[in-house]
């Protein structure tokens, strides 16, 4: 797709010799630098932080896969 932007002047130069040196086109370079910067926000984007909180862990005596024994724990 043919497009029109407005590119700061000494980074146009430094994309031109970036293209030079890789022997490739212009816009190719201006592709893959877009894509870099696009595929390094996905990636920031799909880490999930969770919050924990800390502790000994499971007291002895609770199975936490028994949900009606937990009920009872937590309503005493």
């Amino acid at each position: 797709m043919r497009t029109t932007i407005n590119i700061d002047e000494n980074i146009l130069t430094l994309a031109k010799r970036e293209a030079a040196t890789q022997k490739k086109s212009l816009g190719k370079v201006v592709e893959d630098a877009l894509r870099t910067i696009f595929a390094s926000r996905t990636e920031k984007s799909s880490q999930i932080s969770l919050v924990t909180a800390g502790g000994a862990g499971v007291k002895p005596g609770v199975d936490l896969d028994d949900s009606h024994s937990l009920l009872e724990i937590m309503d005493t």
